[in-house]
């Protein structure tokens, strides 16, 4: 059974100079609104991203070598189209309904857990100015208690770009795309949450995966905010 965490929504004072616009609705007052986070986690439905099979619990029968995934939205546009105004036109602001929805979506997890979120290229960061999976997973880490935190453990070996690649091309990038930072310790103890933005072959989180395995990682859960369509 999955514990739900009741919704805050924090108004920025700037908000009531300059608003943002409601993703879903229009209605002024913020980036998303609390009426629109509703039906998003109303409609919502856990799905495994492999076989698409219902999996409430984060299991999928079909798919044993997927560790417990969760995924916020596979139903409607509008995730998708927070995170590409978050990566693309720089709207800082949606990070923090994205992790609320997150938030929401990932059960309670009891002792120590890590998030890691999949690093983006250096040179999207340097045109970006900010890491948007590491902004997301930072606001997440607010809204939990105090056994969470954040943690750089995967780091890019190089700047591979899988926007448009096949799926054969993505999985021959992403076996070679990360590496463990070595000056942060693995606990097996540790419950570590892969998390990525946007889930098109699953190529990244499973090479990630294979990574924190072999390095020591023993608890390990995926999280998405969105399947590719």
């Amino acid at each position: 059974m999955l514990n739900i965490v009741k919704i805050t929504t924090i108004l920025n004072p700037l908000d009531l100079i300059a608003p943002h616009s409601c993703r879903g609705c229009g209605c002024l007052g913020n980036a998303l609104c609390n009426r629109c986070k509703k039906n998003i986690l109303e409609q919502r439905t856990n799905v495994c991203p492999n076989c698409k099979h219902q999996n409430p619990t984060g299991n999928c029968p079909n798919c044993p070598d997927l560790p417990p995934t969760y995924v916020v939205d596979q139903r409607s546009e509008l995730v998708g189209n927070l995170i590409h105004d978050l990566k693309y036109h720089s709207v800082r602001a949606l990070a923090s309904p994205l992790a609320e929805l997150l938030n929401q979506t990932l059960p309670s997890i009891d002792g120590s857990v890590a998030i890691v979120p999949l690093p983006t290229t250096s040179a999207h960061i340097r045109a970006r100015g900010f890491d948007h999976t590491t902004l997301i997973a930072k606001k997440f880490v607010k809204l939990r208690g105090s056994n969470y935190q954040v943690t750089n453990l995967l780091m890019r070996n190089k700047n591979s770009v899988q926007v448009g690649s096949d799926r054969k091309t993505r999985l021959s990038q992403a076996s070679s795309a990360y590496e463990i930072n070595t000056r942060i310790p693995i606990s097996p103890d540790t419950t570590y949450i892969l998390f990525d933005d946007v889930w098109t072959t699953g190529a990244s989180l499973h090479a990630a995966h294979q990574k924190l395995q072999k390095a020591g990682a023993q608890k390990i859960v995926f999280a998405i905010l969105a399947l590719s369509v």
